[in-house]
């Protein structure tokens, strides 16, 4: 699996690249299945929406589920990565977001990188977002929405997150979210464009595009895996409070993909 030279150029230029339909019905079924079991184990990785038992987020599930943990060596997704950032790549974080029918919760405008500059003092935004439509991402139910090219501009507004005060472990993107007049100026100069497409599409995205979106008010379910690559030579720095491993990999050998390895055991894999 490799980019076209259009579709890196699309990345550079804008931040941001959707390829549709990546996997099929089958193995998107079999991801979904693995979330849901998972999504049952206890712990802290589990992140709910405020004042409800609803989910709102769930980490690391590579390292408890098979199907997961195959995934983040696809060829389909480790190749793009490393066409993007570099050959030597671990995986710095596993998310999957959920918003529920009728009542997920929305996003607030942000830029990643800041949020991991704050807390694990990252050096530099030498990684890659990969997200996995887990159910059809429409108008109606809560998409991703980016500013296109506004990765270009870094840090909006000339702030870096290594100043940031965090109350705790798991950033929310409310604490590191963009001002009004802010997201005005932004979405006026780059505009503003919905990620959407069927199950099992996949949009790449840099670590500094401006996101965000809205509550899920439609009867369909959106569900986002997001697998963030990150090169083995930007890891985090030395902080005051080192966040557990389920939000920050800590096993960052280079990945090596399912058709280079020969000791991946077999079972639930997506090749």
């Amino acid at each position: 699996m490799r980019l076209t030279p259009g579709q890196v150029n699309a990345y550079r230029d804008r931040g941001f690249v959707v390829l549709r339909a990546l996997f099929d019905a089958e193995e998107v079924e079999s991801l979904r299945t693995a979330f849901e079991r998972d999504a049952r184990a206890p712990g802290p990785h589990r992140v709910r929406e405020d004042g409800t038992d609803e989910l709102r987020a769930v980490y690391a599930s590579h390292q408890r589920q098979p199907a997961f943990a195959s995934l983040i060596r696809s060829p389909r997704l480790l190749g793009p990565a490393r066409q993007l950032v570099g050959p030597e790549l671990y995986m710095y974080q596993f998310k999957i977001n959920s918003k529920p029918a009728f009542s997920g919760g929305g996003w607030s405008w942000h830029q990643d990188f800041m949020a991991w500059q704050a807390a694990d003092h990252l050096p530099e935004p030498r990684l890659l977002n990969v997200a996995l439509f887990l159910d059809d991402a429409t108008e109606y139910n809560g998409p991703v929405v980016f500013l296109p090219g506004s990765h270009r501009r870094g840090a909006a507004g000339g702030r870096s997150g290594s100043g940031t005060a965090l109350s705790g472990d798991h950033v929310d993107p409310d604490e590191i979210a963009l001002g009004r007049d802010e997201m005005r100026e932004l979405v006026a100069r780059h505009g503003m464009e919905s990620a959407k497409g069927p199950a099992g599409s996949v949009v790449l995205f840099h670590p500094e595009v401006v996101h965000g979106s809205a509550t899920n008010m439609s009867p369909l379910p959106r569900r986002l895996l997001i697998a963030t690559y990150n090169d083995v030579h930007n890891q985090p720095g030395p902080t005051r409070r080192v966040r557990p491993d389920y939000l920050v990999g800590r096993d960052t050998r280079t990945l090596r993909s399912l058709d280079e390895s020969r000791t991946i055991a077999d079972g639930d894999l997506i090749p």
